[in-house]
C-alpha cells in the first residue's frame, strides 16, 4: 500500500495537500477529481503523480472523442472532406473550433508545453498502469450546437466576434497567470465576456458540461476513479455527482423553432411580393428594387469574400449567389463561395499537415487553405446577411413611397 509519505514525493508534487485534488466517496467508490489548467506544466506533473500514485481502476479525461482523436492521431486532418463539412453546414463550428485551438496554442507556446498535454499525459499513465480510459466530456459540436440554438441573430454575430478576437489577441501571461487560469477552460475564457448578456452561455458551457461529466465519471467502471478536469468544473462536478443526469437530454439538439422557418419564407416571399406589386404600378421603381436587391446582396457578399482574400472566382460565385440564396432559407451565398474556393483552391496535404502551426497565426488563417475556405463561408455568409437586410429595407421603402406617396 502507497502511504501518503510516498505520494507526497512523487514527482516532487505535494499531492496529499494540493487544493487541485479533491477526493469522493460515492456509495463506497473513490472517486478523485484533479483541477488542471490546460497549459501547465505542473498540471502535468500533479496528474502523472496522482495516476501512477492511485493506481485506479478508470481514468476519466475531459475529452469528447473528437478530441481525443485530435490529440491522439496527428494525420486525422489528411482525411478531412472540407466539401462535406461545408454541405453539413459545419464550416462556422469547425472555425470557431479552430480559433479557440489558436488562442490555447498561442499561450501554450509561450511556456514550452503543448497544449493539452494534461491529457495527453492521463493517456499515457493510464495505458502504463493498465487503467481503462472514460472520454467524460460532451462532444464539443454538440455544445456548439446548443449555444448556437439558444442565441439570436445579434448574439451569434457577439459569439464570433469573441471567438475572432482569439485570433488577435497576444497577451503576456505569466506562469502565475496560467495557474489562474485553471478557474476556466479554453470555451469558458472565450466567451466569459459574454457570459453576463447571456446567461444561456454559462448555462450551456459550464453547467450542463458540469452535470455530463458528473454521470460519466460516476457511470465508469471500477472501485476507484481518478478525473482529470479542468479546474473550473470541480465545484460544479462535486455538487452534480450526487444527483442523476439524464444524458440523453443533454446531447439532443433541438430543431430550429417553427416560428424560424416561418420568418425564413415569409422575408422572401415579402420581397418578392413587395417587387411585383410595385413593378405592376411602376415599372422603373419595381426595377430599381431589382438592381437594389441585387447590388446590395452581391456587393457585401463580395465584400466578405475579399475580407477573406477568396480566389477571383469565388468573389464573382458569392456576388452571383448572394441574391438568389437570400431569397431561400435552404441556401447560403457562402457555401457556394466556399465550395468554388475549394474547387479552385483545393487545399493539399500540407495544408493540413500545416494547419497546427498555421492557426498560430492571424496570417497564417488566411495562407492555410483550409482555414481561408472557412472565413469565406462564414465572411460571404455575414456579408449576405447584412445585404439581406439592407436590401430589403430599401425594397419595403420604394414601396411604401410607390404606393402612399
Amino acid at each position: 500500500m502507497i502511504t501518503d509519505i510516498v505520494i507526497d514525493k512523487i514527482a516532487g508534487c505535494d499531492l496529499v495537500n494540493s487544493e487541485n485534488i479533491h477526493r469522493l466517496d460515492l456509495e463506497g467508490r473513490e472517486i478523485i477529481l484533479i483541477g488542471t489548467a490546460h497549459i501547465s506544466k505542473v498540471s502535468v506533473e500533479e496528474v502523472k503523480a496522482l495516476i501512477e500514485a492511485e493506481k485506479p481502476d478508470t481514468v476519466c479525461i475531459e475529452l469528447c472523442q473528437a478530441r481525443y482523436q485530435a490529440i491522439t492521431e496527428a494525420d486525422r486532418w489528411k482525411n478531412t472532406d472540407i466539401a462535406k463539412i461545408i454541405r453539413e453546414r459545419k464550416a462556422p463550428l469547425l472555425l470557431a473550433n479552430l480559433i479557440m485551438s489558436s488562442y490555447q496554442k498561442k499561450l501554450a507556446k509561450k511556456f514550452g508545453i503543448q497544449p493539452g498535454q494534461e491529457m495527453k499525459q492521463a493517456i499515457a499513465s493510464a495505458e502504463a498502469i493498465g487503467a481503462e480510459i472514460c472520454l467524460a466530456d460532451r462532444d464539443l459540436q454538440v455544445t456548439m450546437l446548443r449555444l448556437w440554438r439558444s442565441t439570436g441573430f445579434w448574439g451569434k454575430l457577439k459569439i464570433l466576434f469573441q471567438f475572432m478576437l482569439g485570433i488577435f489577441m497576444d497577451e503576456e501571461l505569466t506562469e502565475e497567470d496560467m495557474e489562474k487560469m485553471k478557474s476556466k477552460d479554453m470555451l469558458s475564457a472565450a466567451l466569459e465576456e459574454l457570459s453576463t448578456a447571456f446567461p444561456q452561455i454559462k448555462s450551456i458551457v459550464i453547467d450542463e458540461r458540469d452535470q455530463y461529466l458528473a454521470q460519466k465519471i460516476k457511470s465508469a467502471p471500477g472501485e476507484k476513479i481518478v478525473a482529470v478536469l479542468g479546474a473550473g468544473h470541480i465545484p460544479g462536478i462535486t455538487e452534480e455527482i450526487h444527483r442523476d443526469h439524464n444524458l440523453t437530454e443533454l446531447t439532443e439538439v433541438a430543431p430550429a423553432p417553427k416560428i424560424n422557418k416561418i420568418i425564413g419564407w415569409s422575408i422572401p416571399v415579402l420581397i418578392i411580393a413587395l417587387i411585383i406589386l410595385t413593378f405592376s404600378v411602376d415599372q422603373t421603381t419595381g426595377t430599381e428594387q431589382i438592381l437594389t436587391w441585387i447590388l446590395w446582396n452581391g456587393s457585401l457578399s463580395l465584400l466578405g469574400a475579399i475580407v477573406a482574400l477568396s480566389h477571383p472566382l469565388s468573389m464573382l460565385t458569392a456576388f452571383l449567389a448572394a441574391p438568389i440564396s437570400s431569397l431561400s432559407p435552404l441556401m447560403a451565398a457562402g457555401w457556394f463561395a466556399g465550395l468554388t474556393e475549394a474547387l479552385v483552391r483545393k487545399p493539399s496535404v500540407s495544408d493540413f499537415e500545416n494547419l497546427a502551426e498555421d492557426i498560430h497565426t492571424v496570417s497564417g488563417f488566411w495562407r492555410n487553405k483550409v482555414t481561408r475556405i472557412l472565413l469565406v463561408v462564414v465572411f460571404v455568409n455575414l456579408g449576405s446577411t447584412a445585404g439581406t437586410i439592407i436590401g430589403g429595407a430599401e425594397v419595403v421603402s420604394r414601396f411604401i413611397s410607390t404606393f402612399f406617396n
